[in-house]
């Protein structure tokens, strides 16, 4: 039993396909395909059922699986260990943040990051927050931004700032006369929300349960497409649809001229979200961690 033989089986069971697994692995797929036969005729038991479609792990594979993925997370905390003796700012860094965040806050941060610590390689990736926690368990992930709440054992989630939503609405809007919004302005306009598995839209009918989408609810919402992002959102409205309601650094990142369309803030309480950044709790390189929170804080502060 070797390291490469439990990061094949691994990642096969992740992909549930050899093809796709032996890519990942940077092998061949008879390559991939004959070390798993090997391990399984070794311990003496089948680990996946395969058929024509798909792969997909025995009730005693998805145990062994589990150990194997431990086993790998104990090796890279090793090299990690290693690594961060020598120069814990010199080797790449990965970080993941949600949909919502990703795309309005990486542009601020990097330029910071990379005066912080030049020498450090950074690796950018989006994803639902759920994807992101795999991956931060999984060790491929260094850090992640996440909207709280997020708990997760074993991981350090740190509060980062706390953003205010803002109500995005085409120029010649009703409520445009107004300076503050009300939950109950928001009765009779057509308010767009993003589509189920954005943290963000639960935090929005959270915050006015009222725009929850249901046959009683005389509410008007429209949920956009599967997989649309807040700029989705922000381009619905220019084109008419209705109004939405974003996160301050999305609702202000605006390609419009600001004839077409215009923001207003929530009246006192206002719904706000608040960001963090999260990590192992074994992840040996501090220096790396403190750079990037440093990197972060800056740029909010200064946007």
């Amino acid at each position: 039993m070797t390291l490469t033989e439990l990061r094949y089986i691994v990642t096969l069971a992740q992909e549930q396909h050899f093809g796709r697994a032996a890519e990942r692995c940077y092998v061949s797929q008879p390559t991939l395909s004959i070390a798993v036969k090997k391990l399984e005729e070794e311990l003496g038991v089948a680990l996946f059922e395969r058929s024509k479609s798909r792969v997909q792990l025995t009730p005693l594979g998805e145990s062994i699986i589990a150990q194997a993925q431990q086993v790998l997370e104990q090796v890279s905390r090793i090299k990690e260990m290693a690594n961060a003796g020598k120069d814990q700012l010199s080797s790449p860094l990965n970080v993941g943040a949600i949909f919502t965040i990703g795309p309005f806050l990486f542009p601020h941060f990097i330029p910071q990051l990379q005066k912080l610590a030049p020498d450090m390689p950074l690796y950018v990736e989006e994803g639902y927050t759920a994807t992101l926690r795999q991956r931060l368990r999984n060790g491929e992930l260094d850090a992640i931004i996440v909207a709280l709440p997020f708990n997760e054992p074993d991981v350090v989630t740190q509060t980062l700032y706390d953003e205010p939503f803002l109500v995005l609405m085409p120029f010649d809007h009703p409520l445009a006369q107004k300076r503050e919004i009300c939950g109950e302005d928001l009765d009779q306009h057509e308010v767009l929300l993003l589509g189920d598995g954005h943290c963000f839209r639960d935090q929005i009918l959270e915050a006015f349960p009222r725009l929850q989408p249901s046959l009683e609810s005389p509410h008007p919402t429209r949920v956009a497409a599967e997989g649309s992002s807040l700029d989705t959102l922000r381009h619905m409205v220019a084109s008419g649809l209705g109004i939405t309601i974003l996160p301050m650094s999305a609702a202000v990142s605006s390609h419009y001229a600001p004839e077409l369309l215009v923001t207003r803030p929530f009246a006192e309480p206002a719904p706000q979200r608040t960001v963090a950044l999260a990590w192992r709790a074994s992840f040996p390189r501090h220096k790396a961690i403190d750079r990037l929170r440093q990197a972060i804080n800056q740029c909010a502060i200064s946007h």
